[in-house]
C-alpha cells in the first residue's frame, strides 16, 4: 500500500480532475511541505498565488489521511482587499462585496491572527459601514493594518493551519481518535467559485443515497443567491437540494443543471467506488465541483451501501465485507439512542453490553420482576449482581451496577441476554437503604424515577431520550453470508437457556461452546431442592434432593438439543461455590429454615460454616465434582437421558461435557470414571447406544502448563479466558473496574485485560497449553469460551495459535463472524 503523502481530500480532488469534472484550479501541499511550514519554512506564496487567475479569491482546506482525525477549519476568501472590493462592487454590488470582505477579515482575525473574537461583537452595522468598523477593530487590536497583499495573506493562513495541526492539544485529540503520533496534514489551495453573479447562482451538496437508511435517494441542500447573506457566509464550504423553500426546487427550476449534478455524482460513485457527496456551486448556471466527500452513514446504511456496491459489481464481495467495522454490527442488533437526541448525562461507567434501555429505577430482582409483570420497563440498579439476580436481570430492560468490569457477572449475563448494561459506575453514589442514586452533580434519583442506559458508550442519562430500533434487514443477512464464505474459524455461542440458544441459532452460531448449567438452578422451583442438597449430611440425602432436580435438568438439556439440532452443544458441569445458592439476609434465612423444618439458628450456623474466605478459589468447579460427586452424577444422567430422548426425534446428539476449573490430570481421571459409569448405566437401562465427548475448561495457569498431561483424558480443551485472566493477574474481575481506567490511562496496562485478551501474559499461557496439547494429541479440539471470544483483536490471536473455534455471547456472534472473515481476507491478500 502506497504511503499517503497529501491526504484524502487532495487525492479525491486529483481523481475528480482526472475524470474531467469541472473542478476549480487546485494546488495541493504535501505532508512534508506542511511540516516544513510549521517548522518555520515557507514556499514561494507569490508564485503560488500567480498559479491562479488574476484577482481570484482562494480558500485553503485541510487534507488529512482520515477526516475523522479533525484538523484546522477552512479559511475562505483569501485575496480580498481594497482593490478586489472595488472590482467586486461593480459586478456583485456594494453590499455583497462588502459582506465577502467582512467575513474574511473576521475569519483571518480569529483563526489566523488569533485575536479576541469579542472585538467584533459590538459591530452592528452591515455592508460598507460594518466592513469599515471591522477593519478599524482589527488595526486597533493587531496594531497594524489588515494585510492587503494576497501572497502575505496566504502565507499567514498556511502557517497558522500548519501550526494548529502540530500543536500539542490537536495531537492528543487526534491520538484519542486512533491517529498515529506522526499523522500528517496536507493543505489544499483552491480557486473559489463564489456562487454569485448573473443567472442561476448558489451553492450546495448532493448525494445519491440516504445517509440514515442506505437506500437510493437523491438528497442534499442548496442555497441560491437569492437567499442572500446566508449564502455569502457559506461560500465554498456550503453544507446546504433544497432551494429557496418559498420557491421551486432546484430540480424543478433548473432540470438540466440538476441532471448534470446527478450524472456527475453517479460517475464519481462508480469510478471512486464509493457513495460520494458532491459539494458544488453554480455560477451563471455553470456547475463547479468543489469537492467530493464520502457520504456520512449510520451502521445500517453502511451495510446496505457496501452490499449494493458489491451487487452492482462496483466493488468485490470481499471488499464489501472489509468495509464494515465489526463493532458497528453491535449497533444493528440493539435499540440505540437517536444520534441527534439531546443527552442529559448524569454518570458514566464501563459499556458492558450495548444498546439503549429506558425504564424506572428498581433496586432488587424481586422489584424488577414485579415491574415486568406490570408491563413497566425498569432499570435494575445493584452494587454488583450475583447469580440470585438472574431472574431480575431477565425481567429488567437494563442493568446498572456500581462495581464490576467487562467480565463481571452483570456484564457477562447482560451480553448473553442482549440486555443493555453499564457497570463500574463508581462515581454515582448508591444508597440501597434509602433507595437512591446520586449523580456526580449532586442530583439525586429515587426508586421509580426514569433513567436511560446507553450500554454502547457507557453513559447514564436522565429521562427518556428518543431511540431508534434495531434493524437486521436482507442486506445484513447477505453481508454475513459473504463473511461466512471467507472465515476459517468456527464461531459458537455461550448459551445457558433455550432463549439464549434460539438467539444463537438465529445469529447463525455453529453450536454452543459453553452452557453454564448453574444458572438453571436459580429458578423458584429449583432453588429449594438445591438448598436441601447443600444442607444434606449424607450421600443418600443429597441423592434424594438431586432426584427432584433430575427431570428438570433433563428437560433443560432436551430443549437445548432440540433448538441446536445438528450442531454441537458443550455443557459445562456445575461450577460455582455452593454459598451462592444460600440466602444472606434475615428474611431469606427464615424462609429457608421453614422449607427445611429447621430452627433459624441452625440454618444460620450452617450457612456461616459454608462460607469461604475466597470462594472463587475455593470449593467450586471440578473440586465439587470430586468431593460431592452426586451433583455431577445427576447432571451426567440428565445429559445422557436427554441425548437419547432427542435423538429419537431428529439427528443423533453427541453431547460435549466439560469439566470446569481443572488443574491436574487426576481430577479428570476421577470424574471421567464416574461419568463413564453413569453412561454405562443409562445404556443398560434404556437398551440404546450413544456417544459423548468429554473435555476440560482450561482456566487455571497450571492447567495451561500441564496441558500435555491432561489432554490424553480429554477430547477437547476450551480456554476459559475470564478466570484465566483473573488468576494470571491476581485480579478480581468484579473489583478491577475501580482502578482499571487509571491503570490504562497511565500505561500500566495497554488495555483492560478483561476486555482485550492479554496476548503477552495470558496469551502466552494459552499458546503453551495449545502447543503442549497438540504435541500429545494432534486432533484435540481447541477453543476459547471466555468473553474474549467475541473481541475482534482477540480472535486474531486465536487464529494465530490454531484454535478450532471461539465461543462468545449470542449477541456478539455476528461481530465475531465478521471479524473472523476480515482476518481471513487480510491473510489472503497480504
Amino acid at each position: 500500500m502506497a504511503t499517503p503523502t497529501h491526504g484524502g481530500r487532495a487525492k479525491c480532488l486529483q481523481r475528480l480532475v482526472r475524470l474531467e469534472l469541472p473542478v476549480p484550479r487546485t494546488v495541493a501541499l504535501s505532508f512534508d511541505m506542511v511540516h516544513t511550514i510549521a517548522s518555520g519554512g515557507m514556499p514561494d506564496t507569490q508564485a503560488l498565488v500567480d498559479t491562479f487567475c488574476d484577482g481570484a479569491l482562494l480558500c485553503v482546506r485541510p487534507s488529512s489521511e482520515d477526516p475523522d482525525w479533525g484538523g484546522p477549519g477552512a479559511i475562505l476568501n483569501i485575496g480580498m482587499n481594497h482593490d478586489r472590493l472595488a472590482d467586486l462592487t461593480k459586478t456583485l454590488g456594494p453590499d455583497a462585496a462588502s459582506e465577502l470582505y467582512l467575513r474574511f477579515v473576521q475569519s483571518f482575525a480569529i483563526h489566523v491572527a488569533r485575536l479576541d473574537p469579542d472585538m467584533f461583537e459590538e459591530i452592528e452595522a452591515t455592508g460598507a459601514d460594518g466592513l469599515a468598523e471591522a477593519l478599524r477593530a482589527y488595526e486597533d487590536e493587531a496594531e497594524e493594518p489588515f494585510p492587503q497583499d494576497p501572497a502575505v495573506q496566504l502565507a499567514e493562513v498556511l502557517r497558522s493551519m500548519a501550526r494548529a495541526w502540530e500543536g500539542t492539544t490537536a495531537r492528543l485529540l487526534r491520538q484519542a481518535k486512533g491517529a498515529p503520533m506522526d499523522a500528517g496534514l496536507g493543505l489544499v489551495v483552491q480557486e473559489m467559485a463564489l456562487g454569485l453573479g448573473q443567472g442561476e447562482c448558489g451553492s450546495g451538496v448532493l448525494q445519491l443515497v440516504n445517509s440514515e437508511t442506505g437506500l437510493p435517494q437523491v438528497t442534499g441542500r442548496y442555497l441560491s443567491q437569492s437567499q442572500g447573506r446566508e449564502a455569502l457566509q457559506q461560500g465554498n464550504e456550503s453544507l446546504y437540494l433544497v432551494r429557496d423553500p418559498r420557491g421551486p426546487s432546484l430540480e424543478e427550476a433548473e432540470p438540466e443543471i440538476f441532471a448534470t449534478l446527478k450524472k456527475n455524482a453517479e460517475l464519481m460513485r462508480r469510478r471512486l467506488r464509493e457513495e460520494m457527496q458532491i459539494e458544488f456551486t453554480l455560477v451563471g448556471g455553470q456547475v463547479h465541483i468543489l469537492d467530493g466527500v464520502r457520504v456520512q452513514r449510520t451502521p445500517r446504511a453502511a451495510v446496505r451501501i457496501a452490499v449494493r456496491l458489491a451487487e452492482e459489481g462496483i466493488i468485490a464481495r470481499q471488499e464489501a465485507v472489509m468495509r464494515i467495522e465489526p463493532r458497528a454490527i453491535s449497533e444493528l442488533l440493539h435499540r440505540q439512542i437517536a444520534p441527534d437526541a439531546p443527552r442529559d448525562v448524569i454518570g458514566s461507567g464501563i459499556a458492558a453490553s450495548p444498546g439503549a434501555a429506558t425504564g424506572r429505577i428498581v433496586f432488587s430482582a424481586a422489584e424488577a420482576q414485579a415491574s415486568h409483570a406490570r408491563n413497566e420497563p425498569c432499570i435494575l440498579v445493584r452494587r454488583e449482581t450475583s447469580p440470585e439476580d438472574i431472574r431480575g436481570m431477565h425481567a429488567a430492560a437494563g442493568v446498572l451496577t456500581e462495581r464490576g468490569g467487562m467480565t463481571s457477572h452483570a456484564a457477562v449475563i447482560g451480553r448473553g441476554l442482549g440486555t443493555p448494561c453499564v457497570v463500574g459506575a463508581a462515581r454515582m453514589k448508591l444508597n440501597l437503604k434509602r433507595k437512591t442514586i446520586s449523580a456526580g452533580s449532586g442530583k439525586v434519583f429515587r426508586e421509580g424515577d426514569i433513567i436511560t442506559l446507553d450500554g454502547t458508550n457507557g453513559q447514564i442519562l436522565a429521562g427518556a431520550p428518543q431511540t431508534v430500533e434495531a434493524a437486521l434487514d436482507d442486506a445484513f443477512q447477505v453481508l454475513m453470508t459473504w463473511a461466512d464464505d471467507e472465515r476459517d474459524i468456527s464461531i459458537r455461542a455461550n448459551a445457558d437457556t433455550p432463549a439464549d440458544a434460539a438467539t444463537a441459532r438465529n445469529f447463525a452460531a455453529q453450536g454452543i461452546g459453553l452452557c453454564r448449567t448453574e444458572h438453571m438452578f436459580f429458578e423458584a422451583d429449583r432453588i429449594t431442592p438445591m438448598r436441601e442438597m447443600i444442607f444434606a449430611d449424607t450421600a443418600e440425602d443429597r441423592q434424594a434432593a438431586l432426584a427432584i432436580l433430575l427431570p428438570m435438568q433433563r428437560a433443560d438439556f432436551s430443549e437445548l438439543f432440540r433448538i441446536m439440532e445438528g450442531l454441537p452443544v458443550v455443557i459445562r458441569l456445575f461450577d460455582p461455590p455452593l454459598h451462592e445458592f444460600l440466602p444472606s439476609d434475615r428474611a431469606g434465612l427464615r424462609d429457608l429454615a421453614e422449607a427445611l423444618d429447621l430452627p433459624v439458628s441452625d440454618v444460620t450456623r450452617r450457612v456461616d460454616a459454608l462460607g469461604e474466605y475466597n470462594p472463587m478459589l475455593g470449593l467450586r468447579g471440578v473440586r465439587l465434582g470430586i468431593t460431592l460427586p452426586e451433583i455431577y452424577d445427576m447432571q451426567a444422567r440428565a445429559i445422557f437421558e436427554a441425548t437419547l430422548d432427542t435423538s429419537e426425534e431428529g439427528e443423533p446428539v453427541v453431547p460435549e461435557i466439560m469439566l470446569p476449573l481443572v488443574s491436574a490430570k487426576r481430577e479428570v481421571e476421577l470424574v471421567r470414571s464416574r461419568i463413564d459409569a453413569v453412561a454405562a448405566a443409562v445404556r443398560a437401562e434404556r437398551g440404546e447406544e450413544f456417544t459423548y465427548r468429554l473435555g476440560v475448561m482450561v482456566e487455571t495457569p497450571r492447567a495451561c502448563l500441564r496441558a500435555g498431561d491432561i489432554v490424553p483424558h480429554s477430547q477437547f480443551l476450551s480456554f476459559g479466558t475470564n478466570d484465566l485472566t483473573q488468576m494470571t493477574y491476581g485480579l478480581s474481575r468484579d473489583d478491577a473496574g475501580r482502578f482499571m481506567s487509571d491503570y490504562v490511562q497511565q500505561g500500566v496496562f495497554r488495555e483492560d485485560p478483561f476486555h482485550m485478551l492479554d496476548v503477552e501474559g495470558v496469551g502466552e499461557l494459552i499458546a503453551i497449553g495449545a502447543e503442549r496439547a497438540r504435541l500429545v494429541q494432534q486432533d484435540v479440539t481447541l477453543s476459547i469460551c471466555g468473553e474474549h471470544g467475541g473481541n475482534p483483536a482477540s480472535i486474531a490471536f486465536c487464529r494465530a495459535v490454531g484454535m478450532d473455534y471461539v465461543s462468545c455471547s449470542p449477541f456478539r456472534v455476528p461481530v465475531a463472524r465478521l471479524a473472523a472473515a476480515q482476518l481471513a481476507i487480510t491473510d489472503k491478500i497480504s
